[in-house]
């Protein structure tokens, strides 16, 4: 008997929350053969079967947190058999399928069978999937159970933070813990651009111009060291937003590449966060971060900076407004512009110059 302990999964990451096991109890598994998702820093990372054997038991269930080291399952081992590349085992007749998967000794399923779709539904509605019986075929939950436990689940009653929420909740008491967040806020009058602007393009080019002019903003620093990184390199962290929590994937490198082969790469990383196929590495490493969540609403807002950064740019909805141009009014379209920053790294003035650089690159 071998136990399989959660591996370590890089990027310093201490822990993971299982979302799905694709084996029970009793099943026969190959080397390499998907053994359970689990997902980390928001992303979802499929664990392989370490060995060929027989899974004797596993711990943990969907919506749990595993430490990196803490026991996932136990193997009995093949020590005799070749690996074939398939499903290893003395399998002389099939067992009768159940109609639901066998329970655990706290009458839980041991294997949440359910879509993508379905898992979908249960996050955004807050259902925890694994206590939900399923009415589908071989005891799978459907899209009606789902729909059925959050009509059962009381008002008052309070549902466990799972995924990339709980990585929020985690990420946010932590910056409230440590960051000593100031925010200057101003405006950029947009006129000029033409009807097609790409907004986020546009955005992009402005904070690079602005880390080129006070580049104390594209910096990490470490309280417990009192030390600031000020970075050569621009890795911008752009927010995006889906009904499963918000994500921040890394631009690379955006001071050293065309715009085309920006937005490509921007293109790219929403698809991949769409399908929650992004790699963890790709949502780590922002030396300073733009939110535009002007796109939903919104003219100024003082943001969270997480650590260890020290900025993040936030932009508003567009409007159009009466300003003085030439000693008269005109009708203009004003974009709102905040930037929060950690006045433990960064001073006053620095953060006003970055915004004014921002701003007259957003002018032209």
């Amino acid at each position: 008997m071998r136990t399989f302990r959660l591996p370590d999964l890089g990027e310093g990451l201490q822990d993971a929350e299982i979302v799905s096991w694709h084996i029970s109890a009793g099943d026969r598994v190959v080397a390499d053969q998907p053994l359970v998702s689990v997902e980390t820093e928001k992303a979802v990372v499929e664990v392989p079967a370490p060995w060929s054997g027989r899974v004797m038991s596993i711990h943990g269930a969907p919506g749990d947190l595993i430490a990196i080291g803490e026991p996932l399952a136990e193997f009995d081992l093949d020590e005799t058999k070749a690996d074939a590349g398939t499903v290893v085992g003395d399998l002389p007749q099939a067992p009768p399928i159940s109609k639901r998967p066998a329970p655990r000794e706290d009458g839980m399923p041991s294997r949440v069978k359910a879509t993508p779709a379905v898992r979908a539904l249960a996050r955004k509605r807050g259902v925890n999937i694994a206590a939900i019986t399923g009415t589908g075929p071989g005891g799978s939950i459907s899209l009606s159970d789902v729909e059925d436990a959050t009509a059962q689940t009381h008002a008052g009653e309070f549902q466990p933070l799972l995924g990339a929420r709980r990585t929020m909740a985690r990420n946010m008491a932590a910056a409230h813990a440590e960051i000593v967040p100031t925010t200057v806020s101003d405006e950029a009058i947009i006129e000029t651009w033409p009807s097609n602007a790409d907004v986020t393009m546009r955005l992009v080019r402005a904070i690079v111009a602005a880390c080129h002019a006070e580049p104390a903003l594209n910096a990490w620093y470490e309280g417990d060291r009192r030390a600031r990184l000020v970075h050569d390199k621009i890795d911008l962290g752009i927010a995006v937003n889906t009904d499963d929590g918000l994500f921040v994937p890394v631009l690379r490198d955006a001071g050293n590449r065309d715009e085309t082969e920006l937005r490509t790469g921007f293109e790219a990383m929403k698809r991949d966060v769409t399908a929650r196929s992004i790699p963890p590495q790709e949502l780590q490493g922002q030396t300073i971060t733009l939110s535009n969540f002007g796109m939903i609403g919104g003219r100024h807002a003082a943001l969270v900076v997480m650590p260890p950064q020290v900025a993040i740019l936030g932009v508003g909805r567009i409007t159009t407004e009466p300003k003085v141009s030439k000693g008269k009014i005109v009708a203009s379209k004003v974009l709102p512009l905040s930037l929060t920053f950690d006045h433990r790294a960064v001073s006053g003035a620095e953060a006003t110059r970055f915004l004014m650089a921002a701003i007259a690159n957003l002018e032209r």
